[in-house]
């Protein structure tokens, strides 16, 4: 049965996406049966493996409003994972869904069907408080929260927690903190080191050992609709998120 994460943070330009297609990437290459779905309009986790949702009759658009079956949407990226992709129409659904009973169970009960099929389920999440994020939070068993470690991201995660314990009491019991991934980061950076030190201080082992730096063939693979380990797997990028792979199945083994 499939560990289901929602990759999450309120806050924009965290690495949501690029935690996502990369986290996808370094799952597959070690066996792992993986999806990856992208509940975010702008498609960004879509792009960046290598799929052209404008060539394709179904997304998770469908997915959401009940149109089509998870199985049925679902494409083999060239990556080696599974993925649902998403466009510009999941806007839609965020209108469309309003006035929907039960518009908040739609994605869990669309995964039903193929939990089973997968070790792990990756949902991309958009940089927003709305019904795609509420959605994939009911969904998940838990989440995985990827920041920069600056003062702004601080606020954001204060946030972000609280939203997680609103939907733990009201919608999904089991939803917990998976970790918190600190990205795009610069050991040179005096605040960064202290903002480091602070989410250490207060989320202890929450708090992955793993860090994502900052590094440029991290930023260009999506360019090429490719993660970074199949664009250059000797990078520091490729090889910090196959460090987390290896962090994140070596938690579940432990469990």
């Amino acid at each position: 049965m499939a560990k289901i994460f929602a990759v999450a943070n309120q806050k924009g330009g965290v690495g949501k996406t690029t935690t996502g297609i990369n986290l996808a990437a370094c799952l597959s290459h070690t066996q792992r049966r993986t999806l990856l779905i992208d509940i975010d309009p702008q498609g960004n986790a879509t792009v960046g493996s290598g799929v052209d949702a404008s060539k394709l009759d179904k997304t998770v658009y469908q997915v959401l409003l009940g149109q089509s079956d998870m199985a049925d949407v679902a494409v083999s990226s060239t990556a080696g994972y599974d993925l649902v992709p998403a466009d510009g129409d999941l806007t839609g659904a965020q209108v469309e869904l309003i006035n929907e009973i039960g518009r908040e169970l739609r994605l869990r009960s669309a995964l039903n069907s193929i939990r089973g099929d997968y070790d792990y389920i990756l949902i991309d999440c958009p940089p927003a408080l709305n019904v795609l994020t509420i959605n994939a939070l009911v969904a998940a068993d838990a989440v995985i929260i990827p920041m920069q470690c600056e003062y702004f991201a601080l606020e954001g995660l204060t946030a972000l927690v609280n939203t997680i314990r609103k939907i733990r009491q009201l919608l999904n019991p089991r939803l917990r903190i998976e970790g918190l991934l600190r990205t795009m980061y610069d050991g040179r950076n005096s605040l960064a080191n202290e903002v480091s030190d602070q989410l250490q201080e207060h989320f202890g082992d929450k708090v992955y050992q793993t860090i994502i730096p900052r590094n440029v063939r991290l930023a260009e693979a999506p360019s090429y609709g490719k993660p970074v380990l199949h664009y250059d797997k000797n990078s520091k990028g490729a090889q910090a998120y196959l460090a987390l792979a290896g962090e994140i199945i070596g938690k579940d083994r432990a469990a």
